[in-house]
């Protein structure tokens, strides 16, 4: 196994983990942009109002992205043991 193949299967993991996470990430991003531009504007400094939107939002993004987050990951998976043969040569 090459020092190629090596930054190839860490490049693979690092971009795999990069498309699960940023549907969840930017979503909570925009989400709480949202909530602290309406507590600047009504002057309601409360912490709590922007967790359980998040929270929320979180959930209802692995509602509808769940199954090809999870498919995605299996691929993945599921290409990575193909490789294993490969490597121990």
């Amino acid at each position: 196994m090459s020092i190629g193949d090596i930054t190839a299967l860490l490049r693979g993991g690092i971009f795999e983990t990069l498309l699960l996470a940023a549907p969840l990430l930017f979503s909570a991003l925009t989400v709480g942009l949202i909530v602290a531009i309406l507590q600047a504007t009504t002057s309601i400094q409360e912490q709590t109002l922007t967790f359980v939107p998040k929270v929320l939002t979180i959930l209802l993004v692995l509602g509808l992205l769940g199954g090809w987050m999870f498919t995605s990951l299996g691929d993945y998976t599921v290409q990575l043991f193909r490789m294993i043969p490969a490597m121990a040569r």
